[in-house]
């Protein structure tokens, strides 16, 4: 079994293609260094890059509950959830139910002495956050992630 899959959070199954997202550059992922330190601040930087998490109900979206319009990856652009997804789940970060088909994809991460289920951006590789199997109906997900890798569009 592998270790990493692509996810809409449905049913856990491998989902995917490479296909270019609406609104993504498909040569984000073989940027170097340098220019995601160029791109990106300081924060975006440490959390998309290096795997950080933002402070707890710190994040502009914590409390963003809008009726349409969907949150994209802030590194690429690529759509990663359908603002119809998020719900309050009071952990502390923005949670959704489901990600866009093909959007983001999941790793084990055994960091901090924890296994967990990484969520990253399918496009551009950024560390988004984590899934968890507590989430509501349809799905039982929670895609806890941080407010900083996203920017929400109303389109």
């Amino acid at each position: 079994m592998s270790d990493s899959s692509r996810t809409d959070g449905t049913d856990g199954s491998d989902g995917g293609t490479d296909a270019e997202q609406p609104g993504s550059e498909p040569t984000d992922a073989a940027l170097t260094d340098a220019e995601w330190r160029e791109r990106l601040s300081e924060e975006e930087y440490r959390v998309l890059r290096e795997s950080g998490t933002e402070v707890r109900f710190s994040g502009e979206y914590v409390d963003h509950h809008p009726d349409d319009g969907n949150y994209r990856c802030r590194a690429c652009g690529t759509v990663l959830f359908d603002a119809e997804t998020k719900y309050e789940s009071g952990c502390g970060w923005p949670a959704f139910y489901a990600a866009e088909e093909d959007s983001v994809t999941t790793t084990v991460d055994t960091s901090h002495g924890m296994r967990r289920t990484e969520v990253r951006c399918a496009n551009c590789d950024s560390h988004l956050g984590h899934v968890f199997d507590d989430g509501p109906e349809p799905t039982g997900k929670r895609f806890c992630i941080n407010s900083v890798a996203m920017e929400y569009d109303e389109e």
